[in-house]
């Protein structure tokens, strides 16, 4: 069994701080104001020659019928489920609140080890006040007085909690696994996309704009191939960004866009491919990922034999010399292709981390280029004598020649045009570098 830890409490406490304190990164979005975090969070630790994973959670509020604080007391409810150690942070500060008490109670049942966290004991004076927390009765352990911001206390804690895992855990339970992203604009169907694959509220999904924050990882499997994928936060245009929480979402998005291997840009059916859209595409193929592009909302639009190709060829147009990105038309609402896209999404990783051999590479490729040879520059010739393909991550081709300096854009782009045509590179850039020989 895994080791895994959840970190609970009420809003505003300093969950997410504490959570960046012991991954030891500013991954969860931290904020004055109560509510920022909404789904579960996860993130890797290790503490005296054990890893676990830790669990972020939004604050736990009863009695409300925002639909917010319902769905994140759904998360709550299942980060509990699924962790061997529960971490209840409470508020040096605020002292003990009838909020604290409520929690208490729903926590009561559950035969897991409980550690009171008393946060924001920041001097001698509030880590004495820490000691009203034993008030709330749950099990024969101690409470902590820590400061998250400075890390003050942690040790003492995480020294308790390691006692309870199983055995040492995995260093990186992520390592070699493929990552898949899912980005677009907001309200296009990125969460409502990952719960109907996983089965589960994995993501709040609202009607609202903008309910994802955070960027919500998920290990997966699908027909023996498993994988990373991450719903995140939807990206408008930088000017109509106004709120900081929003700008921090932003910036996890891109981070996120970053660390993936492949993206799945999600589109609205009714709007079709839009500049946000195509700059998100350009990121993506900037930092070399492997990208689909999901049109989400098909079952909306009222269409005849015809309108499938006709919206393709607008957006392949729109796409120019990037016409090798695969389009997926899908309804997450009606579950139509949607598994389908993910095996689409799997296979372009494939194709990013293909090797071609040498010889398969000069056997297709020499003959196309002595049909075709690099047009003279300045009266001289160019003589390509050989092709390989370098280890690197992405496709990277290298063409030894007696002149790459005269080799220009267009005949670059028909080179990748016959790799593509005899190689399946499908959903992935190429780069061509000339090497003389």
């Amino acid at each position: 069994m895994a080791n895994i830890v959840a970190i609970v409490g009420r809003p505003n406490v300093g969950k997410s701080t504490f959570f960046n304190r012991l991954i030891e990164q500013r991954k969860a979005i931290e904020d004055n104001v109560s509510g920022v975090t909404r789904d579960r969070h996860y993130g890797h630790a290790q503490w005296g020659g054990k890893f676990f994973s830790v669990i972020d959670t939004g604050g736990y509020v009863t009695g409300s019928d925002d639909v917010y604080e319902a769905e994140i007391r759904k998360q709550v409810k299942l980060a509990i489920d699924e962790a061997n150690v529960i971490l209840f942070v409470v508020d040096c500060h605020d002292g003990l609140t009838d909020l604290d008490k409520e929690f208490a109670n729903e926590l009561r049942g559950s035969k897991k080890p409980i550690f009171i966290v008393a946060n924001k004991a920041d001097s001698a004076e509030k880590a004495l006040m820490a000691a009203e927390f034993y008030a709330l009765g749950l099990g024969d352990n101690d409470v902590f007085p820590i400061a998250a911001v400075s890390g003050s206390g942690t040790g003492d804690i995480l020294d308790e909690v390691i006692k309870h895992f199983p055995d040492e855990g995995e260093e990186d339970p992520e390592a070699g696994i493929p990552k898949i992203a899912i980005l677009g604009r907001p309200n296009v169907g990125k969460s409502s996309f990952l719960n109907a694959l996983l089965g589960t509220e994995r993501s709040i999904v609202t009607n609202e704009a903008g309910t994802t924050r955070d960027a919500i990882h998920t290990r997966y499997k699908l027909y023996g191939q498993d994988f990373i994928i991450t719903d995140t936060a939807g990206i408008r245009k930088k000017a109509k960004v106004k709120e900081d929480i929003e700008f921090y979402s932003v910036m996890r998005s891109l981070r996120t866009l970053e660390e993936s291997d492949v993206l799945i840009v999600m589109v609205d059916a009714s709007r079709g491919l839009e500049a946000q859209d195509i700059n998100l595409i350009s990121l993506g193929i900037k930092n070399n990922k492997g990208i689909i592009i999901m049109v989400n909302k098909w079952d909306l639009i009222e269409k005849d034999h015809k309108t499938m190709d006709k919206i393709k060829k607008e957006m392949l147009e729109k796409l120019g010399e990037n016409r090798w990105i695969p389009i997926i038309f899908t309804s997450v609402e009606t579950k139509q292709r949607i598994f389908q896209a993910i095996e689409l999404a799997v296979k372009v990783y494939e194709n990013k981390t293909r090797k071609v051999a040498t010889s398969k590479l000069n056997d297709k490729i020499l003959p196309e280029i002595e049909k075709y040879p690099p047009p003279a520059n300045k009266g001289k010739y160019i003589k390509i004598k050989y092709i390989t393909q370098l280890p690197t991550k992405n496709p990277v081709f290298a063409f030894f020649c007696n002149l790459p300096q005269y080799i220009k854009e267009p005949y670059t782009r028909f080179l990748e045009n016959r790799l593509r045509e005899n190689f399946d590179f499908e959903g992935v850039p190429i780069k061509i570098t000339y090497k003389k020989k």
